[in-house]
């Protein structure tokens, strides 16, 4: 089982590679990829829902992966902590907008949905606390832009009511959906969008990655392992992280 680490940021990696015998694996269409435990790829692909998605389907096509850990920082709609950890419940893209030919809000064309699914957010909270780690789960929404308090944040929060608004999780969660790959995503409150203080808090977001460095690759690894993951997987990719390593070498 192939689990891959999905960031948008080099920042967001570090806080894992600090950690542990990881190594880089190669830069492929401007994303950067590492080798962060057995089993385990990380993949920096970027800021924005473009960026993720071609990162995630590389991820998905070169690498083998079965599962997608996306982790990373993102602003909180109500008073969470900083900190904080939360598991996605399930995702939407607040910046589709195909209202004016009778589409619903959020709606994307193709596979014709304004909801996409994480994979089984209440066991991924158990298998956190199982590593010492509290979490809770919550509605992220994405867009490719960065969410400030003013109208446009409120009409996200009155229309989706997500927990957490980013840039890059729902567009990844849409490639792992047409690739029949399952999709989890762990984000660190780093902000408030609500709060006078929410440039001052993200661009100090210490706390938010330390916790996201401490957890990731553990629980990677765990569900790299988990039964309940194994119980349910597809058709085997062609080559898988080890057999690519070891082609590479």
């Amino acid at each position: 089982m192939v689990v891959g680490i999905q960031t948008a940021m080099p920042v967001e990696m570090d806080a894992m590679t600090s950690r542990g015998n990881s190594s880089f694996i190669e830069e492929n269409g401007g994303a950067s990829f590492y080798h962060l435990a057995d089993g385990v790829v990380g993949c920096v692909g970027g800021v924005g829902k473009v960026n993720a998605a071609l990162s995630a389907d590389l991820l998905c096509r070169r690498y083998g992966v079965e599962l997608i850990l996306n982790i990373g920082v993102a602003g909180c709609l109500t008073d969470l902590p900083t900190g904080s950890l939360v598991i996605a419940s399930e995702l939407v893209q607040h910046d589709v907008d195909t209202t004016a030919v009778g589409d619903p809000l959020g709606l994307v064309s193709t596979v014709n949905r304004t909801e996409f699914p994480a994979w089984k957010p209440d066991h991924c909270l158990e298998v956190l606390r199982g590593l010492g780690f509290e979490a809770v789960k919550g509605r992220v929404a994405t867009g490719d832009w960065f969410a400030v308090k003013g109208e446009r944040a409120d009409r996200i929060q009155k229309h989706f009511h997500p927990l957490l608004v980013e840039m890059e999780a729902c567009a990844i969660a849409q490639v792992c959906l047409r690739n029949h790959t399952k999709f989890i995503a762990l984000k660190s409150v780093s902000d408030h969008i609500f709060s006078d203080s929410q440039p001052e808090e993200y661009f100090d977001f210490k706390q938010a990655l330390a916790h996201l460095g401490e957890v990731a690759v553990p629980l990677a690894q765990a569900l790299a392992d988990d039964r309940l993951l194994w119980n349910e997987r597809q058709d085997p990719f062609p080559m898988g992280l080890d057999d690519f390593m070891r082609n590479e070498g």
